[in-house]
């Protein structure tokens, strides 16, 4: 037991393991985070949809949005975006490996007869000879991937885009990291049984790593059949410090905001958004 719970309370290094397929690809979490997202005022699996709107007008008028431009969202989830980007006449692709997510999009796009392609893949791994004029990675899912993946990410979108294509990424900032605290919490059902339609123990570890502007919540969820660990990391970002990754693949940082929204830029946000612009 004494082993057990050291492991729970175990900090491990940045980055080391990656889940997210765990919370986006299993049958029951995956149900719990669609909910999530089709909550019109919840912040959580995606913006509320007054926001969404809002994004979207901005994101139409910004990049001169027409029946010519081609559209890739990475991590399109139930298409909260690409919907209303294609009922702008833009061609929208959207990638997302959540397939009960991906089958909402479909059944929400077809009802209006739009045309949208949607894959069902990690967008890690996702490749295409398509090109585009603007790819959107939005509610801060830059932030959940590994150094290694980020640069992935970002050669991928060089090598997706057209010459001058943008690229449109919201950020968690330092200002946000300065709140975050260590903590250890254990609740039974943990999240109103979020995790799981069975009973199950659920521990909360916070891990700050101050050195790297990095944040981890480690869920362990005990239930009698099984024990699981979900690891969801947070980078935070300086505009120097990502307008360095984008310049090491490419990129030119065309323009910072508070949000996809256009809001002017204010560096006591908790998040900001970022244009890239490929030469």
């Amino acid at each position: 037991m004494f082993g057990k719970i050291e492991n729970i309370n175990s900090r491990p290094a940045p980055f080391e393991y990656y889940t997210a397929s765990d919370l986006w690809t299993d049958e029951y979490t995956s149900e719990q985070m669609l909910k999530y997202h089709l909550k019109e005022d919840v912040d959580l699996s995606s913006r509320k949809h007054k926001f969404i709107g809002h994004s979207v007008e901005w994101i139409a008028s910004h990049f001169k949005i027409n029946n010519e431009t081609k559209i890739a969202d990475f991590g399109c989830g139930p298409g909260l975006y690409t919907t209303k980007l294609a009922r702008k006449k833009a061609q929208v692709t959207g990638i997302d490996f959540s397939t009960r997510s991906l089958e909402y999009a479909r059944e929400t796009g077809a009802k209006e007869n739009l045309t949208i392609n949607y894959i069902n893949k990690n967008y890690l791994d996702f490749e295409t000879d398509d090109r585009f004029d603007l790819i959107i990675m939005i509610m801060c899912d830059f932030c959940a991937l590994s150094p290694d993946q980020r640069k992935t990410m970002l050669d991928k979108f060089n090598t997706l885009l057209k010459p001058g294509g943008a690229v449109l990424l919201d950020i968690y900032s330092l200002t946000a990291f300065a709140k975050r605290e260590e903590a250890a919490s254990y609740e039974f059902n943990q999240l109103d049984g979020f995790w799981s339609p069975n009973k199950y123990y659920g521990f909360l570890n916070t891990f700050v790593y101050e050195k790297e502007k990095v944040v981890l919540d480690k869920y362990t969820l005990i239930e009698a059949a099984r024990t699981r660990t979900i690891y969801n990391w947070l980078q935070y970002f300086s505009v120097e410090s990502l307008e360095r990754e984008f310049t090491a693949c490419g990129f030119g940082i065309e323009n910072c905001y508070s949000d996809v929204a256009g809001k002017a830029f204010d560096s006591e946000s908790d998040e900001f958004a970022v244009v890239g612009r490929k030469p």
